[in-house]
């Protein structure tokens, strides 16, 4: 033992006390602004089906006809892992793993559209849908077949269709409201949103319809779409979705990019419209800073290719969708949309493959910092955290399990938990 340091100090506790009171109101902004992630589990993926299509039997009926293209197009783990590019030692766990995802919880995140995929209706037609879809979403939930997230996507609050949303909002919220409440995983997405004054508006829905029903302020949250210019880049030159999230005063749950019209809305030809476009990493990039923090969650678009026809076209539309899919969680989008059936499969694999990748490196390094350990790699408190959310992301999926995380890492989910956010709880899945 060293001789003991004599410490000395040449500030009063006052100087202290000053500063803490001139930073109060940035310590609560703070706290207000960038609440951190909120701890719940995010989907994979959304699939969003038409509202006048979709039926009690849709989720299963995905479910199935993903594995029919299994069936035909890729029978075995060894044809799945070739077509794809997936390494052969994780050809068998991930092809197994996406099997059992299709046959337990084939869709993860379902919006009932009645945006684009429905388009223009008659009211009485618009009205029934919608409320069909309420009463639908209510008796999934109740008899266990919903998938862990429901919701619609209305029509936006452009003027010419802003009445329409707004009564589809209502016939859709009040239908679950009578059919005994709202469920926890109801999800409802704004599409086309140029404006933060448009996301004010909804928020004035929202808050219009808990009153109306006694319910707390707040428990109506909704995600942005973004699919134009201007939610990107203002007319004054300031990031616009940055100011839609503040408009949203704590309700919006995520950003969600839409490629097509996007795309379009900037110029891009129609053979060039991709989630990998240069356009499109630049918006996802204005979304990802913006969103940092907020515990708002950014979603990556979709791919149009469809996997239909002969194998060798199907495995050239799965080869291309994985491909899009991994290069989306590597640069931290952990969620896109998917359009059809066909790319059930290829979303798991990559989702999947991705995971259990990592797996190890993960967990080591993880292990190591609880431990203190040295090792080539020196982690700091935020990228503990990362490594946390990452195991958790892949548990929740069913990429990961529980046990095989314990054993590699030596945590609980609840020690996982803890490192990820002070805020983790809430929906999880039982891992295959």
């Amino acid at each position: 033992m060293g001789q003991q340091e004599k410490v000395a100090r040449s500030l009063a506790g006052a100087v202290s006390e000053e500063i803490s009171a001139s930073l109060t109101a940035v310590d609560a902004e703070l706290a207000r602004r960038y609440p951190g992630d909120p701890g719940t589990r995010q989907p994979v993926h959304t699939v969003y089906v038409p509202g006048d299509t979709f039926t009690s039997g849709t989720i299963r009926s995905w479910g199935d006809q993903a594995l029919q293209a299994l069936d035909e197009h890729a029978p075995d783990a060894g044809a799945f892992a070739a077509a794809l590019g997936i390494p052969d030692e994780l050809a068998a766990p991930v092809h197994d793993r996406v099997r059992a995802k299709l046959e337990r919880e084939p869709v993860e995140d379902l919006r009932i559209d009645f945006e684009d995929g429905y388009g223009p209706r008659p009211d009485a037609e618009e009205d029934e849908d919608a409320a069909r879809a309420a009463r639908l979403v209510s008796e999934a939930y109740r008899d266990g077949t919903a998938a862990p997230y429901m919701g619609i996507r209305m029509k936006c609050m452009e003027a010419a269709v802003r009445d329409r949303g707004i009564r589809t909002t209502d016939v859709f919220l009040t239908g679950l409201m009578q059919a005994g409440g709202l469920p926890d995983g109801l999800v409802l997405t704004l599409p086309k949103v140029t404006y933060p004054e448009q996301v004010t508006a909804f928020v004035r829905l929202l808050e219009a319809f808990e009153s109306a029903h006694g319910l707390p302020a707040g428990r109506l949250g909704f995600e942005i779409q973004i699919e134009t210019s201007q939610s990107i880049l203002a007319a004054d030159g300031t990031a616009a979705v940055a100011r839609m999230i503040d408009a949203a005063q704590g309700r919006a749950t995520g950003l969600h990019y839409g490629t097509f019209d996007y795309s379009a809305c900037v110029g891009v030809s129609a053979a060039y419209q991709a989630s990998d476009h240069p356009a499109a990493d630049h918006a996802k990039a204005v979304m990802q800073v913006a969103a940092a923090g907020t515990g708002v969650r950014v979603s990556d678009g979709s791919t149009n290719v469809l996997p239909v026809g002969p194998t060798h076209q199907v495995h050239e539309a799965w080869r291309l969708h994985y491909g899009l899919t991994r290069r989306a969680l590597a640069r931290a989008y952990y969620q896109g949309w998917d359009m059809h059936p066909g790319h059930l499969p290829t979303r798991y694999a990559a989702v999947y493959t991705f995971y259990r990748e990592g797996l190890e490196q993960a967990a080591a390094r993880l292990a190591a910092y609880v431990a203190k350990a040295g090792g080539d790699v020196m982690d700091e408190p935020a990228t503990a955290k990362a490594l946390s959310g990452y195991l958790l992301r892949g548990i929740d999926c069913g990429a990961l399990d529980t046990a095989e995380v314990a054993r590699l890492t030596g945590l609980t989910r609840a020690d996982l938990d803890a490192f990820a956010s002070p805020r983790r709880g809430g929906l999880t899945v039982t891992a295959p």
